[in-house]
């Protein structure tokens, strides 16, 4: 497997590794809460935006683990699935991307434990047996999963041909996206636009009903699309919040989201910078909340285009 010059980590010792991944999450975001150097930690960032987009069905934990082990990672998969569904394997030698996987058991009603967790605790609840539980997640495991460049037979025509995003259909997409998500959505001309430099808006709606969404109408439909996606994350995120500074931070926010859309479908988004001065002062936890939701938001957007049009992602 293929490195860049940042370091690696790896979760060889079966003993430590479940604290070792916990850790290393949690250092990532106090690395970049505490640097002192803008430029590096927007660099940091943005390099966790470019493996969210590849992965956004994946939580942000996971994006953040395969960044620290494989930063190169393009589509991952469990030994045993590269085998029986791609007739693929895993090349002698090389070493496992550890991710998060939930653990799925019967559960006490009451505390929500698995039962030997629920004998542990001596939770009281007695009113059925343990095999009568319904099943939901009791919580999570590390589990070894491996990248495609790490594999060897035969041939992914998907991951060969890289597909460029058309924005002529990406448009309507996320247009169409609005009502799903609980947006109203408008195209606005030049000539009726009141909110000068700005290219989109998202306001409260005055009866109480969805938050109202106004986009600049303009020749450049990918850069329609970009902006329709940033102000849906405001809608999403940020709706009634009236505080200056924190909507400054969510600015980061809404163009990370518009980020990872924009590049998962193929779109130059060159254009977009992520200085994080905004967030110098939020601890770990706030930046972590901060991950998460870029992380949640993107994914909704993508299932949704996914799930009702037939447009490629980029490889």
């Amino acid at each position: 497997m293929s490195t860049t010059d940042e370091l690696v980590v790896s979760f060889d010792d079966s003993d430590t590794r479940r604290d070792e991944m916990h850790s290393t999450i949690e250092q990532w975001i106090d690395d970049l809460v505490e640097s002192v150097d803008d430029a590096q930690a927007s660099a940091e960032f943005q390099a966790w935006l470019d493996i969210q987009r590849q992965f956004h069905d994946y939580s942000y934990r996971n994006t953040l683990l395969i960044k620290q082990q494989c930063p190169e990672a393009t589509r991952v998969a469990g030994y045993r699935t590269w085998q029986n569904e791609f007739d693929r394997h895993v090349k002698e030698g090389e070493s496992a991307i550890w991710i998060w996987v939930p653990i799925i058991a019967r559960q006490c009603p009451e505390c929500e434990n698995s039962p030997s967790y629920h004998e542990n605790i001596d939770c009281d609840y007695d009113e059925s047996p343990p095999e009568e539980w319904s099943k939901g997640l009791v919580g999570f495991r590390p589990a070894p999963v491996f990248d495609s460049s790490q594999t060897e037979g035969e041939d992914l025509p998907s991951l060969d041909t890289s597909a460029e995003g058309d924005a002529e259909t990406l448009l309507p997409a996320v247009l169409d996206a609005a009502e799903e998500i609980g947006v109203e959505v408008e195209l606005v001309s030049t000539g009726e636009w009141s909110y000068g430099d700005a290219k989109g808006v998202c306001r409260e709606s005055p009866d109480g009903g969805f938050p109202i969404v106004e986009v600049l109408r303009r020749d450049n439909d990918a850069a329609m699309a970009s902006t329709v996606v940033h102000e849906y994350a405001h809608a999403l995120l940020h709706v009634g919040i009236d505080d200056d500074t924190e909507r400054s931070k969510r600015e980061v926010e809404a163009e990370a989201v518009a980020y990872v859309v924009g590049r998962h479908f193929g779109l130059d988004m060159g254009g977009s910078a992520f200085y994080l001065a905004t967030w110098e002062r939020d601890d770990a936890d706030v930046i972590r909340e901060r991950l998460k939701r870029i992380s949640r938001t993107s994914q909704t957007l993508i299932e949704y285009i996914h799930e009702n049009y037939d447009i490629s992602e980029a490889q």
